[in-house]
């Protein structure tokens, strides 16, 4: 098969377009053909080379892959050849105490697809049976790559850790990314207020598109100050960061007296400063997340299939075009996902 893959970590350049070994069929697994591929940070960082993933070379990135089953294993009977499927992106033993308890992000093996195992920047790719999740003609395998990671991520955010009701206010930084613009949906369909930044007047109609209440342009305006003075000084109920230490304190400031801050992600770098007499006279909630469990992805997949939550595609890419995908994510300059076919 053809696949995009690095044979040592380093920038975009390190990608090739290049023969690989087809995937095999083992017992209770199954080989798809790949129709989409969606790009996500994660794939940035595994190139570029982070302690948190040590990974055999060479590797085939991505992790939210859909397409059509091409054979399966011996034992595989919950889906057959030809069957159009979406591949879960996270993966656990399946054994463990946190799994039987329907907790498997939390699962000592957990792991993602595309970094823990090779992922879909390729022509076929490898999966367990029990992680292809069926999905309708009416669904686009563009669309249907492009919500998996990012859906579940901020479903597991807003609804499992920050408990996020309906009247709440949230802060949703840079709602153009993949995870912000699934995490404004998400947050209109649990009926909440969001506010939401992006980084530049033209993603402020999308956003408000999304149902954003009000978006703010950070690199125009103080988004701490606005906020402030849309909540009378009062502050938001939960804040949803994937950034880190550039906006942390401001993040904190604009938390409401029992306020949750729910955060997935540093982007702008691993430590912060905290003055713990802050959190605790306000009685602040700092959370962290991590994906999702299979249980959340079942309802995300739900919502997105009969339309209530809609994964925007930014633009789309031929497979060999991934340097130039990638690139593109590393200048933002992007409106929600992006999407490679072989």
């Amino acid at each position: 098969m053809k696949a995009v893959l690095f044979r040592r970590h380093g920038g975009p350049e390190v990608l090739e377009y290049a023969d690989a070994p087809d995937p095999p069929v083992e017992p209770g697994s199954l080989v798809i053909r790949v129709k989409a591929c969606a790009l996500n940070h994660l794939d940035l960082w595994i190139r570029q080379g982070i302690p948190a993933y040590r990974i055999a070379l060479p590797h085939i990135s991505g992790c939210d892959v859909s397409g059509v089953v091409k054979r399966v294993g011996p034992g595989v009977t919950r889906v057959k050849a030809g069957d159009r499927v979406v591949l879960a992106p996270g993966i656990s033993c399946g054994r463990c105490e946190a799994c039987r308890a329907g907790q498997d992000n939390l699962c000592a093996a957990f792991g993602i697809r595309g970094a823990a195992i090779p992922g879909g920047y390729a022509e076929l790719a490898g999966a367990r049976a029990e992680d292809a999740i069926p999905i309708p003609e009416r669904l686009s395998f563009e669309d249907a790559a492009a919500f998996p990671l990012v859906f579940l991520t901020a479903w597991h955010m807003l609804v499992g850790r920050a408990k996020l009701q309906a009247g709440e206010s949230v802060l949703v930084h840079a709602a153009g990314s993949g995870v912000g613009h699934a995490a404004v949906q998400i947050a209109k369909h649990r009926k909440a207020i969001v506010y939401a930044t992006v980084g530049s007047e033209a993603k402020v109609p999308k956003a408000k598109a999304l149902g954003a209440d009000t978006v703010i342009n950070y690199r125009q305006d103080d988004f701490e100050a606005r906020v402030k003075s849309l909540t009378g000084g009062r502050g938001v109920d939960v804040v949803f960061d994937h950034i880190g230490p550039d906006i942390w304190e401001r993040n904190l400031r604009l938390l409401a007296k029992g306020g949750r801050l729910v955060t997935c992600g540093s982007t702008s770098g691993p430590s912060v400063t905290l003055d713990l007499r802050y959190v605790f006279s306000r009685q602040l909630s700092l959370l962290g997340s991590m994906m999702g469990t299979r249980a959340e992805l079942d309802e995300v997949a739900r919502l997105v299939m009969d339309g209530t939550l809609r994964p925007l595609v930014d633009a789309v890419f031929p497979l060999r075009e991934a340097r130039q995908a990638q690139e593109r994510m590393e200048a933002r300059d992007v409106f929600g996902k992006l999407v490679l076919v072989p």
